[in-house]
Protein backbone atom coordinates (compact mmCIF):
# COMPACT_ATOMS: atom_id res chain seq x y z
CA UNK A 1 0.00 0.00 0.00
CA UNK A 2 1.25 3.46 -0.84
CA UNK A 3 0.11 6.70 0.80
CA UNK A 4 -0.81 9.54 -1.54
CA UNK A 5 1.02 12.87 -1.49
CA UNK A 6 -2.19 14.49 -0.24
CA UNK A 7 -2.42 12.13 2.73
CA UNK A 8 1.28 12.52 3.52
CA UNK A 9 0.91 16.32 3.46
CA UNK A 10 -2.16 16.07 5.71
CA UNK A 11 -0.22 14.01 8.25
CA UNK A 12 2.80 16.31 8.05
CA UNK A 13 0.72 19.45 8.63
CA UNK A 14 -1.30 17.83 11.43
CA UNK A 15 1.93 16.74 13.14
CA UNK A 16 3.29 20.28 12.99
CA UNK A 17 0.05 21.66 14.42
CA UNK A 18 0.00 19.01 17.16
CA UNK A 19 3.52 20.00 18.20
CA UNK A 20 2.58 23.69 18.06
CA UNK A 21 -0.43 23.39 20.35
CA UNK A 22 -4.11 23.86 19.67
CA UNK A 23 -4.45 27.58 20.34
CA UNK A 24 -1.91 29.29 18.10
CA UNK A 25 -2.79 29.47 14.40
CA UNK A 26 -0.05 28.60 11.92
CA UNK A 27 -0.15 29.95 8.37
CA UNK A 28 -0.24 27.64 5.40
CA UNK A 29 3.00 29.21 4.20
CA UNK A 30 4.77 28.38 7.45
CA UNK A 31 3.45 24.79 7.46
CA UNK A 32 4.55 24.38 3.84
CA UNK A 33 8.00 25.81 4.50
CA UNK A 34 8.64 23.78 7.65
CA UNK A 35 7.29 20.60 6.07
CA UNK A 36 8.95 21.06 2.67
CA UNK A 37 5.58 20.93 0.90
CA UNK A 38 4.19 22.99 -2.01
CA UNK A 39 2.07 25.75 -0.48
CA UNK A 40 -0.68 25.88 -3.12
CA UNK A 41 -1.26 22.13 -2.96
CA UNK A 42 -1.05 22.13 0.85
CA UNK A 43 -3.76 24.78 1.04
CA UNK A 44 -6.18 22.43 -0.74
CA UNK A 45 -5.27 19.65 1.72
CA UNK A 46 -5.77 21.95 4.73
CA UNK A 47 -9.17 23.03 3.44
CA UNK A 48 -10.19 19.38 3.16
CA UNK A 49 -9.10 18.77 6.75
CA UNK A 50 -11.00 21.85 7.91
CA UNK A 51 -14.13 20.72 6.07
CA UNK A 52 -14.00 17.48 8.08
CA UNK A 53 -13.53 19.35 11.39
CA UNK A 54 -10.00 18.07 11.93
CA UNK A 55 -8.64 21.62 11.62
CA UNK A 56 -10.17 25.04 11.80
CA UNK A 57 -8.98 28.21 10.15
CA UNK A 58 -8.52 31.65 11.65
CA UNK A 59 -8.74 34.68 9.35
CA UNK A 60 -6.60 37.76 9.49
CA UNK A 61 -2.97 38.78 9.53
CA UNK A 62 -2.15 36.48 12.41
CA UNK A 63 -4.48 33.77 11.17
CA UNK A 64 -3.80 30.30 9.94
CA UNK A 65 -4.81 26.79 10.90
CA UNK A 66 -5.21 25.04 14.25
CA UNK A 67 -6.19 21.53 15.23
CA UNK A 68 -9.93 21.26 15.71
CA UNK A 69 -9.62 18.50 18.33
CA UNK A 70 -7.06 17.02 20.68
CA UNK A 71 -4.35 14.99 18.91
CA UNK A 72 -5.36 11.86 20.87
CA UNK A 73 -8.83 12.15 19.29
CA UNK A 74 -7.59 12.33 15.68
CA UNK A 75 -6.77 9.09 13.90
CA UNK A 76 -4.58 8.43 10.91
CA UNK A 77 -7.69 7.02 9.22
CA UNK A 78 -9.48 10.37 9.60
CA UNK A 79 -6.52 12.27 8.14
CA UNK A 80 -6.16 9.95 5.15
CA UNK A 81 -9.87 9.70 4.37
CA UNK A 82 -10.41 13.46 4.78
CA UNK A 83 -8.20 14.10 1.75
CA UNK A 84 -8.36 10.86 -0.25
CA UNK A 85 -11.87 9.64 0.49
CA UNK A 86 -12.75 6.26 1.98
CA UNK A 87 -10.21 3.47 1.74
CA UNK A 88 -11.89 0.79 -0.31
CA UNK A 89 -11.22 -2.32 -2.33
CA UNK A 90 -12.38 -3.60 -5.64
CA UNK A 91 -11.48 -5.35 -8.82
CA UNK A 92 -11.60 -3.66 -12.20
CA UNK A 93 -15.10 -3.79 -13.69
CA UNK A 94 -13.95 -5.97 -16.55
CA UNK A 95 -11.27 -8.05 -14.82
CA UNK A 96 -12.05 -11.11 -16.98
CA UNK A 97 -11.55 -13.40 -13.98
CA UNK A 98 -13.87 -16.37 -13.57
CA UNK A 99 -16.66 -15.79 -11.03
CA UNK A 100 -15.35 -17.91 -8.14
CA UNK A 101 -11.73 -16.73 -8.22
CA UNK A 102 -12.98 -13.15 -8.56
CA UNK A 103 -15.22 -13.59 -5.51
CA UNK A 104 -12.37 -15.08 -3.47
CA UNK A 105 -10.01 -12.32 -4.54
CA UNK A 106 -12.60 -9.64 -3.71
CA UNK A 107 -13.13 -11.17 -0.25
CA UNK A 108 -9.37 -11.16 0.30
CA UNK A 109 -9.08 -7.52 -0.79
CA UNK A 110 -11.96 -6.56 1.51
CA UNK A 111 -10.13 -8.22 4.42
CA UNK A 112 -6.95 -6.30 3.64
CA UNK A 113 -8.87 -3.03 3.52
CA UNK A 114 -10.65 -3.76 6.81
CA UNK A 115 -7.35 -4.60 8.53
CA UNK A 116 -5.80 -1.40 7.15
CA UNK A 117 -8.76 0.68 8.33
CA UNK A 118 -8.51 -0.81 11.84
CA UNK A 119 -4.79 -0.11 12.05
CA UNK A 120 -5.18 3.44 10.73
CA UNK A 121 -8.06 4.09 13.16
CA UNK A 122 -5.96 2.85 16.07
CA UNK A 123 -3.01 5.10 15.21
CA UNK A 124 -3.64 8.47 16.85
CA UNK A 125 -2.01 11.76 15.93
CA UNK A 126 -0.71 12.08 19.50
CA UNK A 127 1.32 8.87 19.12
CA UNK A 128 2.79 10.04 15.82
CA UNK A 129 3.49 13.50 17.25
CA UNK A 130 5.43 11.98 20.14
CA UNK A 131 7.86 10.61 17.52
CA UNK A 132 7.96 13.82 15.45
CA UNK A 133 11.50 15.23 15.25
CA UNK A 134 12.18 18.52 16.92
CA UNK A 135 14.95 21.05 16.21
CA UNK A 136 17.24 19.68 18.93
CA UNK A 137 16.54 16.07 17.89
CA UNK A 138 15.69 14.81 21.38
CA UNK A 139 11.91 14.78 21.09
CA UNK A 140 11.45 17.26 23.95
CA UNK A 141 11.87 20.75 22.56
CA UNK A 142 8.91 22.53 21.00
CA UNK A 143 9.02 23.16 17.26
CA UNK A 144 9.46 26.75 16.22
CA UNK A 145 6.60 27.69 13.91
Amino acid sequence: MRMSHSAAYAVNAALQLAKNGRQTPVSCGRLAENGHMPERFLLQVLRGLAKQGILYSVRGGTGGFCLGRNPQDISLLELVEAVDGPISSGLPANSSLPVEPARLLQDTLAGVVEATRRQFAAMKLSVLAAQFPTPDGNGHAKMTL
